[in-house]
């Protein structure tokens, strides 16, 4: 992130939450101990929260709150150990850990910012208690539902054809294969016994998301993982877990429920050209949610681009006051 943020802070406080199951989450406070509390929701799942991510926010106005979901980042214990069980990690566990992280810190109420997955999380994390939901700000909008699934891992190879058939080869995937088969396929592989098995999944996986990705604005995501075998495989194997169960939501249930949402203002922002999820899902959420405003940027893509920082800024900026 470059000019549309705030300059690079450190936390002014940061710990672990034992949330049960075994599993403590890392937190992290940044800007002001009095600011208007804010949560930033990472995507992946399993990426964790970023040192950029702490740029959001205006420091003088913010008390922002970052934390690694469990499995992944600086929480305990790690997806990358193949000792670590992910029956318990599923997105209402992660509602419960953000419920009790809020009431560990002392928030009544805060405003969500999330993309992607973290868009995902932070709409079921609303619409289950709205209010403890001061206000939304999402970008690149998703769901996570079989549609968007069966999209992402197999309907978007129109566009990479020969990055996707890479990625269906290796778990033997057919020419025919749905998203949804071959993160099930990918799935096994990242849960099995084999540790070479799994380290060879896991870069098949983020080669693929890298494809993807790099088609909207010339970025890469695997190049985080390159340097650190143990986040990337964490991160594949967090995701194939998620998106395997379809979060573990009834299908379309987030749109279905948006009504949860009424008297939460929300900035949806999210790329005209995004393709790793269509807009009109961003466009539908707008429409049944009638306190949210809408920003569809041309030119842009999943979570980057001309003019989307800029959106993100604005809509942060203009919380910041509201109490």
């Amino acid at each position: 992130m470059s000019a549309p943020w705030y300059p690079a802070i450190e936390p002014y406080d940061h710990g672990w939450l034992d949330v049960g199951d075994g599993n403590e989450i890392y937190w992290e406070l940044v800007g002001n101990p009095e600011g208007k509390p804010a949560v930033s929701v990472h995507g992946g799942p399993g990426s964790g929260c970023s040192i950029g991510q702490r740029r959001s926010y205006d420091p003088q106005r913010y008390r922002a709150v970052l934390f690694d979901q469990r499995g992944c980042g600086r929480s305990r214990p790690h997806a990358a150990d193949h000792g670590t069980v992910l029956a318990a990690n599923t997105t209402h566990h992660l509602i419960a850990d953000m419920e009790a992280l809020r009431e560990h810190l002392g928030i009544d109420r805060w405003l969500l910012y999330g993309g992607s997955w973290g868009s995902t999380l932070s709409l079921a994390y609303a619409e289950r208690h709205p209010e403890r939901v001061s206000e939304i700000v999402l970008v690149a909008v998703t769901n996570t539902t079989r549609a968007e699934v069966d999209w992402l891992y197999g309907g978007v190879s129109r566009y990479f054809p020969e990055a996707w058939d890479r990625f269906r080869r290796h778990v033997g995937g057919s020419p025919t294969a749905t998203g949804t088969e071959l993160v099930l396929a990918y799935d096994r592989l990242l849960q099995g016994p084999d540790p070479g098995a799994r380290e060879a999944a896991a870069r098949a996986w983020c080669d693929w998301e890298d494809a993807v990705v790099a088609g909207d604005a010339g970025n890469r995501v695997s190049y985080v993982y390159d340097e650190d075998p143990r986040k990337r495989l964490a991160f594949a194997r967090i995701c194939a877990h998620y998106f395997a169960h379809h979060a573990w939501l009834d299908d379309g249930e987030l749109l279905i429920r948006a009504d949860r949402l009424r008297g939460i203002p929300g900035v949806l922002v999210h790329g005209r050209t995004d393709l790793g999820g269509s807009p009109r899902l961003a466009w539908e959420l707008a429409q049944r949610w009638p306190d949210a405003e809408l920003h569809l940027i041309d030119g842009a893509g999943h979570g980057s681009g001309p003019g989307l920082a800029e959106a993100l800024r604005a809509a942060l900026d203009g919380f910041a006051d509201q109490r």
